[in-house]
């Protein structure tokens, strides 16, 4: 058996069954088959999600609102939740499989509720965005996330968060508040801001950093999921379908990408990824192409790259830092003197 826990088994088959339940109820075979690109599209959406800090969003969101034309709110509802069950389902792998520290993931009683925070600013105050800037900022902040973390050495240490000072209190909250905004957006996003401030600033380990990340943006996508449908009733018949539709996909293949990163060395498959959002961000701009999407574009890759350069080069000077602070004092007494 590939996923060895008795909860996730559990969770998994209780899941399908309220997913067939659901099916039954509200959707129909022919309209799975009219809308077959909505799992199609999750195969990779979700795999991804489970596998690196990009949420399934990450694919879904361009996927259908650059490339199918679905309207920006839709696609944005739809990653909050498909996102909502796949990477609940990560989550409960993660969280239940052999050798997690489950301590490790108790700074998320406080993430949970400022990221959350941000989302709610963000559905109540943002949604006038030009569509096209959305688009372009997305695309622009995840492309060059994943250029950035697969160009750079970014191993952290150490296996849980320490949080030494009032200010690092204070950048984790910023971090946490913008990444609700921006999930407001697109419906993902919170996940890539806390790892890379977990792994620059924080210089934790890159799997566990992936884990945190991925359990903050299950629980943010079902409080997003919960507001859309029970504060702003903005939910439709139409978006519970195509989300039955794409439910069971997401429900596998989130965990299995989980499995795969706690099993393999993801180098091919971030080579992957970071090819899609280039092609992603390529295609927007040269699909209608309109000096305004392509300075947006621009501006937006400039800032998102200078931003990713200056926390990546910060977090290798604070590991070289704290490699010569740890060393022996003898070795900091070894100098070349002048005569050498």
């Amino acid at each position: 058996m590939i996923f060895k826990s008795k909860l996730f088994s559990l969770w998994f088959g209780l899941a399908l069954l309220a997913w067939a339940a659901l099916f039954s109820t509200f959707d129909s075979v022919s309209f799975f088959k009219a809308h077959w690109y909505y799992p199609a599209v999750m195969v990779l959406g979700a795999f991804v999600a489970g596998l690196t800090p990009q949420g399934g969003g990450s694919v879904a969101f361009p996927a259908l609102s650059i490339f199918l034309h679905v309207d920006r709110v839709l696609a944005r509802d739809f990653s909050m939740m498909i996102q909502s069950v796949g990477m609940t389902s990560a989550s409960i792998f993660i969280l239940s499989r052999k050798g997690t520290v489950l301590r490790d993931f108790k700074p998320l009683l406080i993430f949970v509720p400022v990221c959350f925070a941000g989302v709610a600013v963000g559905l109540i105050a943002l949604q006038a965005i030009p569509v096209y800037l959305i688009q372009a900022l997305f695309l622009s902040l995840t492309a060059t996330f994943v250029v950035a973390y697969y160009c750079h050495e970014h191993r952290g240490t150490k296996s849980s968060l320490v949080v030494p000072f009032t200010r690092d209190a204070a950048y984790l909250g910023i971090t946490l508040f913008l990444g609700g905004i921006i999930t407001s957006l697109f419906g993902t996003g919170a996940d890539i801001l806390l790892y890379t401030i977990l792994i620059t600033h924080f210089g934790m380990k890159e799997k566990i950093a992936t884990y945190i990340s991925i359990v903050l943006q299950a629980a943010i996508s079902i409080l997003g999921f919960g507001y859309r449908a029970f504060v702003d009733h903005g939910l439709s018949h139409y978006q519970i379908d195509t989300w039955l539709c794409a439910y069971p996909v997401a429900l596998f293949m989130a965990p299995f990408g989980a499995y795969v990163l706690a099993k393999l060395h993801v180098n091919w498959m971030l080579i992957a990824i970071v090819v899609l959002n280039i092609i992603q961000i390529l295609y927007f701009n040269l699909s209608q192409p309109t000096f305004e999407k392509t300075l947006a574009s621009v501006v937006f890759c400039i800032l998102f790259s200078t931003a990713f350069y200056f926390l990546l080069r910060h977090m290798s000077a604070r590991r070289l830092r704290e490699a010569w602070r740890d060393r022996p004092k003898s070795a900091h007494c070894a100098l070349p003197s002048e005569d050498s």
